[in-house]
């Protein structure tokens, strides 16, 4: 069921959630981030961070297979194509009356509009890369990836 209060709280995060910067040991550094939380929490998730559509770091946990580098790849590919977070993306196709795999005419093999990436946005200069994880049900990879992310800007790691 389409959800409008969803899409505007995808929104809003991606509003609210900038970087200062984005260089390739930020990138390091968040992904280190969000893999020691993964694993202190015991969570099954392949973690994944980009600069541009260079893959910086790359991991995956106990509980993982290759199909979840896959996922996190497809979902990587929607935040690069439209700069939003990959289920912002889902959920607006599904506001607007469809679903991304029917009206995307994009190759679902390729691209997936599921929860779980979000964009790396530098204040001042817009979508740079992206984090993402692939493990947990969408909106639970989804907003694992919003905490972490507020929870390194917040300790100042992009600085």
């Amino acid at each position: 069921m389409p959800d409008d209060d969803l899409l505007r709280t995808l929104t809003e995060q991606e509003e609210r959630l900038t970087f200062r910067r984005f260089t390739l040991d930020t990138a390091l550094d968040l992904g280190q981030h969000v893999l020691a939380e993964a694993r202190r929490r015991g969570l099954g998730v392949t973690v994944s961070v980009r600069k541009g559509t260079q893959r910086v770091f790359h991991a995956a946990l106990p509980g993982t297979s290759a199909d979840n580098d896959e996922w996190v790849d497809r979902k990587a590919r929607v935040v690069e194509r439209y700069g939003t977070a990959s289920y912002r993306v889902g959920e607006k196709f599904r506001v607007e009356g469809g679903t991304f795999e029917q009206k995307s005419r994009l190759d679902p093999e390729l691209y997936a509009a599921h929860g779980g990436v979000f964009p790396v946005i530098v204040e001042g200069v817009g979508p740079v890369g992206s984090v993402g994880v692939s493990g947990l049900p969408q909106a639970d990879d989804h907003a694992l990836v919003v905490e972490l992310v507020e929870d390194f800007l917040a300790h100042g790691y992009d600085s």
